[in-house]
This record gives C-alpha cells, sequence and structure tokens, in this order.
C-alpha cells in the first residue's frame, strides 16, 4: 500500500516559548518512507532537536522568541511495516489507569457492561461498538482536559475522547489498551486522527469507535497512555495561538473495506 500523508500548521508565538510537534510518522521498518520537514520563523529556518520517545515516537523540540512559526511536513510510505512489538513492561504499563484514561474510576461499570464476554475479540468488537453508538462525535464539544468519565457522562466528543473512553473500558476489564494518534485515509472531517489499541492474540489490535475511517491503513505517529503522551503540539512556557491546522493522508487507490468485526492491526 502507498500512503500520502502530511500536515501543515501555523502557530502565533505570543511570547518566548519552548515547543514540542508530534506530526512525523513513526519508524516503519521493512517499507520505503520520504520524508519532508519545515519549521520556519517569520521566514528563518528553525532547527528543531529529534528526541526519540518511547515506541518510536519523535519528538521535535525548539526554543522561539515571539513571531510567526510555519511548520511543513509530508511523508510517502509505500509498503506495510511490521506489527507493533510488544513487551512486558507495555503490558503492565498498559493495564494501569492514567491521566485521561481513568479505569480505575470505571471497573464497576466495564463489569457491568462487559464483564461476561470470553472471547478477546468479541469484546474488542463490543467494546467499539459500544463507544460508538454510546458517544456522538461532535467536532469542538469536548475540553482537551476532559477524560474518559467526562466523556462517558457528556455523552458526546471528538475522537480523543472516543479513544480515551474505548481504553479506560478496556484497562478496566484487564485488557491492556493505549492510545495512538495517526493519519488517517478516508477521514472526513480530514484531521490528525486518535485511536484505540489493545492487546489481543498477541498483537495490539486497533478499536476506533468513530468508524470514520478503515483502520487498515492507518499511519502511526505516536503512541502512549493517552493524550499526554501523543498529542502533536505541547507548549512548555510562553502562551501562542494556533492560527492554522491542515492535514492531508491519502492513500494509491481505492480505500481499503473495513469491518468492525475484524481483527485489524497498524501496518
Amino acid at each position: 500500500m502507498r500512503r500520502e500523508v502530511g500536515a501543515d500548521l501555523q502557530v502565533e508565538i505570543v511570547a518566548p516559548t519552548t515547543l514540542e510537534f508530534q506530526i512525523a510518522v513513526a519508524p516503519h521498518p521493512n517499507t520505503e518512507v520520504w520524508e519532508y520537514l519545515s519549521f520556519e520563523l517569520d521566514e528563518s529556518p528553525v532547527h528543531p532537536r529529534e528526541i526519540s520517545g518511547m515506541h518510536g515516537n519523535r519528538i521535535h523540540k525548539m526554543e522561539v522568541p515571539v513571531g510567526t512559526l510555519n511548520v511543513s511536513y509530508s511523508a510517502t510510505i509505500v509498503g506495510d511495516t511490521d506489527p507493533a512489538p510488544v513487551t512486558e513492561h507495555d503490558l503492565s504499563m498498559y493495564l494501569r489507569p492514567s491521566r485521561y484514561a481513568e479505569a480505575d474510576k470505571l471497573y464497576g461499570f466495564a463489569a457491568t457492561e462487559f464483564g461476561n464476554i470470553a472471547d478477546s475479540a468479541t469484546l474488542l468488537e463490543r467494546v467499539s461498538l459500544w463507544v460508538g453508538t454510546r458517544l456522538n462525535y461532535v467536532p469542538g464539544y469536548s475540553d482537551p482536559i476532559d477524560g474518559a468519565v467526562e466523556t462517558l457522562l457528556s455523552g458526546a466528543g471528538v475522537c480523543r475522547d472516543f479513544a480515551h473512553l474505548a481504553v479506560a473500558l478496556l484497562r478496566a476489564v484487564k485488557v491492556p489498551a493505549r492510545m495512538v494518534s495517526a493519519y488517517a485515509p478516508g477521514l472526513c472531517p480530514m484531521d490528525f486522527h486518535a485511536v484505540a489499541e489493545a492487546y489481543v492474540d498477541g498483537r495490539w489490535r486497533v478499536v476506533d469507535g468513530t468508524l470514520l475511517a478503515p483502520r487498515q491503513s492507518l499511519v502511526r505517529i505516536a503512541t502512549g497512555r493517552d493524550a499526554t503522551d501523543t498529542a502533536f503540539l505541547d507548549n512548555h512556557k510562553g502562551a501562542i495561538n494556533l492560527k492554522s491546522l491542515s492535514v492531508t493522508a491519502i492513500v494509491d487507490g481505492e480505500l481499503p473495506k473495513d469491518s468492525i468485526d475484524q481483527l485489524v492491526s497498524i501496518t
């Protein structure tokens, strides 16, 4: 499969600050990848430091003064990569509650809803269907600091909220689960996408209650506990304004066909 992805951002720097971007695709072993990445502050090049994080997350960090920062990224990926590796540490860490996936607050609720499902594949299908049915996808509805519990109570949100709730519910029934940010060909409206991954039958499998894009063509950007680890932009000091954001993600040819009852891994 050939996939072409990219993002263009304009950020107004109101006061000097430190920024971290996670918009570059994670390493894709056994594929061909061509990339372009540019940062310009008031038309002058900025050279960030690339930090290698867990799961191959690529963080581009920079200190910037007041001005207008333009960011441009594009990548072409040809072929399918290896399934994400599994470690004992991951299986332990991704059972634990986290900032936006408060599994400990949902133990009883999740046990009532899903505790009688013994088959792991069926469990993923049921959780995905339940989250997609329970929540309404409403752009701009949720607050960036909302977690899974707030999302459950409000009944609406965007992809990150769907993913946080799925992650929290799966952890609550003792299935290791984590969050992935991705480029998603076919997504409408187009944006960065967020999905859950659950450990089932020896692999990380995608859970996406939004059903807004086929899982087979997702391109991994970052992986972690929740949005704390996968946000496309972190600001660590001064004030900023995100003036514009444009994301693209396409495949060469027709989009894959997806079905909620399939076990799908990001490749």
